[in-house]
């Protein structure tokens, strides 16, 4: 064992691919590509797997499209899970899925930078305590890694709390009070929803245009039915089908507050990453008043928010359903092929490889179903670099697997 450990500060070359985020995205590739004899070694900046699903997650969440469509590669979930699993079935389910396939992370490792060495042909990933060296990289950290908070005037006015949708766990919490949240995608959605549940008044800011869907038709998920058609019919004719369905269930949702935007939503999904919002019982609450929806913010005061129409209203909190955002730019060092915002330049379904060994998974604006695809990709690539050097089974896999027990014990 010790003939594979270098001094604590001393490069750690990792024979196969360093993978960077534990989440799904990352699971899936090193569970690919342990099926093929491949090691790897897991950066995870937590100590947890899945850590936004653990830790940044409310507790009435459920995957939003059926379960056989956010599977991970080579494992489905158990038959006994509900067609929509919940928050707590959905960690189990990855937690058995790293198990299946001895996938140990070395956890609380927070990658500071990466950047590719052109003299020795290596990946450099530094993290708090030392540096990593391989010929591949794969960034699976994907798009959701930092809450976004939006830049509000008079956000530091308001003098009750502001909470991002990443920290909030339960309408309980917010008992009997009115608050404000400021986003109407999914999260807000089910956030309003929730915070019924306690006797809350919720008060939905409503900036910009959205389609909302329901999440079932006549008992069959709109994803599926989207899905099932597109193999049939164009694009514009399988939007203008879910929208005729969605205004018979909803009704027009226009009067509501809620516009629908002129690019149908399966389009819009497509070009812009943007997700229909799935009705789960929010649109019924929206038409009986228990939630009222609103106008932009203009300005937050010290007790409330003054919106652009001209009302003001007092509100005792804030939650902040503004989403999240890739955290890329702020480590790795390679400008090519990432845009500012931290997204591939090269749109699905070719943006999994980049040059030079760099990979990325969980970039694909299309949820689990787009990570399974990428994963099998990046493993089947990096698969054929890896058996012309290695062959199958060399004896260097062990110095990967010491690699991880010598992080996880030399504390």
């Amino acid at each position: 064992m010790n003939s594979c450990l270098e001094a604590e500060h001393s490069p750690i070359f990792v024979n196969g691919p360093i993978i960077v985020g534990a989440g799904p995205s990352g699971l899936s590739v090193a569970a690919c590509l342990s099926n093929r004899g491949v090691p790897s070694v897991i950066l995870e900046r937590t100590d947890c797997l899945a850590s936004l699903w653990q830790k940044r997650t409310y507790d009435r969440l459920k995957l939003h499209l059926p379960k056989h469509f956010c599977e991970l590669p080579l494992m489905k979930f158990p038959k006994n899970f509900p067609r929509y699993p919940s928050k707590q079935q959905f960690i189990s389910y990855i937690e058995s899925y790293a198990a299946r396939f001895n996938i140990e992370p070395v956890f609380n490792q927070t990658v500071e930078k990466a950047e590719f060495d052109v003299v020795s042909g290596l990946w450099k990933v530094k993290t708090q305590d030392g540096v990593y060296t391989s010929k591949w990289l794969v960034v699976a950290t994907g798009e959701n890694a930092e809450p976004v908070v939006p830049d509000i005037p008079g956000l530091k006015n308001f003098t009750g709390p502001v909470v991002h949708t990443s920290a909030y766990k339960s309408g309980s919490e917010f008992a009997n009070q009115k608050v404000l949240v400021v986003g109407c995608g999914n999260s807000g959605m089910e956030v309003c929803l929730d915070l019924c549940r306690y006797n809350a008044l919720p008060h939905m800011v409503v900036r910009n245009p959205v389609h909302v869907l329901p999440r079932d038709f006549f008992g069959l998920s709109s994803f599926g039915i989207a899905m099932t058609l597109l193999k049939w019919f164009p694009l514009k004719l399988v939007d203008n089908l879910l929208l005729l369905l969605a205004n018979s269930y909803l009704g027009n949702t226009d009067r509501l507050g809620l516009r629908r935007p002129k690019t149908g939503p399966i389009e819009l999904k497509n070009v812009t990453g943007k997700t229909p919002v799935l009705d789960v019982g929010a649109i019924s609450l929206i038409q009986s008043g228990q939630i009222r929806v609103t106008q932009a913010v203009k300005e937050l005061t010290k007790k409330g928010a003054k919106f652009v129409d001209g009302q003001e209203m007092e509100f005792e909190s804030i939650i902040l359903a503004t989403g999240y955002k890739s955290n890329v730019p702020d480590w790795l060092k390679e400008y090519s092929f990432f845009t500012k915002e931290g997204m591939p330049k090269t749109p699905f379904p070719n943006g999994w490889k980049g040059e030079n060994g760099l990979y990325t998974v969980g970039f694909t604006k299309r949820g689990l179903l787009g990570t399974a695809l990428d994963a099998v990709k990046i493993a089947e690539d990096i698969t054929d670099q890896w058996m012309k050097s290695n062959g199958p089974l060399s004896a260097s896999n062990i110095c990967s697997s010491c690699i991880i027990h010598f992080h996880f014990n030399k504390s």
